[in-house]
């Protein structure tokens, strides 16, 4: 079976998919070791990892070395965080998800934000750049709105409309889940879920519910994008600072 559809078929509402975001060739094998069913990478972690912010300022061929690397240490299915697709044009999405998908990638997140700008596309245009992959490629979109980590949890509730007439016109373009990270208040998750004509995804962060309340809630992926990364760095950094205490 392909990698695309192994890993579509491990997205069910009620029974999410974790992932644990990695970084690198080691994080894989860490996590892949510690039972995960699929790898995904997180932008800011990759970048961080490098020396670079986040916001596709890691050089595109940069990320395809890390890309291979991880590839050549776990053989699970591959989700690549790949931004706003490292292009401003359509056609140079599906020229670089080609190359992606050369590499054995079985998905990607694609976003509406704009980097490194805050801003969102118009649903019709960030629609157009996932039918760029979906119509060229087999790789899984992780179709990801920005709307809620670009506005106040205040907002939220008002945001949750612009958030399914979205998902409706990513699913359109071919979409295979929605991903709402920012969104973290259990009551507007479920009405997400319960009218999005996409499996949902949420990341998980301090302010979300509890990996089990969010399979009550019907989410189908739970992702973690940059925390695994700076824990294994607060852990580094504190273990260091232990032993230089040592002799201070």
């Amino acid at each position: 079976m392909q990698p695309d559809i192994i890993f579509r078929d491990l997205h069910q509402p009620g029974n999410p998919l974790v992932l644990i975001n990695i970084w690198d060739a080691g994080s894989a094998k860490a996590v892949a070791g510690a039972g995960a069913k699929a790898l995904a990478t997180g932008s800011a972690s990759v970048a961080g990892a490098l020396g670079f912010g986040d916001g596709q300022e890691i050089p595109l061929d940069l990320l395809l070395l890390v890309i291979e690397r991880i590839r050549a240490a776990s053989d699970l299915p591959l989700s690549v965080d790949f931004e706003a697709g490292y292009a401003d044009d359509p056609a140079g999405i599906t020229a670089n998800a080609k190359r992606l998908e050369a590499l054995g990638v079985a998905g990607v997140n694609l976003e509406d934000g704009i980097p490194p700008e805050n801003g969102i596309r118009p649903a019709h245009e960030h629609a157009a750049r996932i039918a760029a992959i979906t119509d060229h490629t087999g790789i899984f979109v992780n179709a990801r709105t920005d709307l809620f980590l670009q506005n106040p949890a205040e907002t939220h509730a008002d945001l949750i409309a612009d958030a399914l007439a979205r998902a409706a016109a990513y699913a359109e373009a071919g979409a295979g889940c929605f991903f709402a990270p920012g969104l973290a208040d259990p009551a507007l998750i479920g009405a997400l879920t319960r009218d999005c004509p996409l499996p949902v995804n949420i990341m998980a962060s301090p302010k979300t519910p509890p990996l089990d309340a969010l399979a009550r809630l019907n989410v189908a992926r739970v992702s973690h994008g940059p925390f695994p990364w700076r824990a294994a760095m607060a852990g580094l950094a504190s273990a260091a600072e232990a032993e230089f205490r040592i002799l201070a």
